[in-house]
């Protein structure tokens, strides 16, 4: 099982951007699909964006499409998570997860599918 390490966060201004990046501990990333997940004060975790094992396949909440992209580099067995046009509603901890399987499409967007989770990072949008 890989070990999740999130960076990137922090204070950024409304329509500024920020990249989120993932690191994981283990050579066998490209085994993983990936995921962030994003949880609000008093609020329940909600997906964000995933990625297959590959990269080819990816998915997206309605509410981050067209402004987030979703990447990842097996080599450096990290991934990514470029914000664009950040909105105040975008504040939240930001989580990477991860799980392994054979499935190289459609990436789940269930909380409950992923079985790895990284420590989280703050990011807060000021309007």
């Amino acid at each position: 099982q890989v070990h999740l390490v999130e960076s990137g966060g922090g204070l950024v201004q409304a329509g500024g951007s920020l990249r989120l990046s993932c690191a994981a501990s283990r050579r066998i990333f490209s085994t993983y699909a990936v995921a962030w997940f994003r949880q609000a004060p008093g609020q329940e975790r909600e997906f964000v964006a995933s990625i297959s094992r590959s990269g080819g396949w990816t998915n997206y909440a309605d509410s981050v499409k067209g402004r987030f992209i979703i990447s990842r580099d097996n080599d450096k067995n990290t991934a990514y998570l470029q914000m664009n046009s950040l909105e105040p509603e975008d504040t939240a901890v930001y989580y990477c997860a991860a799980k392994r399987t054979i499935l190289t499409v459609d990436p789940s967007v269930q909380t409950a599918f992923y079985d790895t989770w990284g420590q989280g990072t703050q990011v807060t949008v000021s309007s």
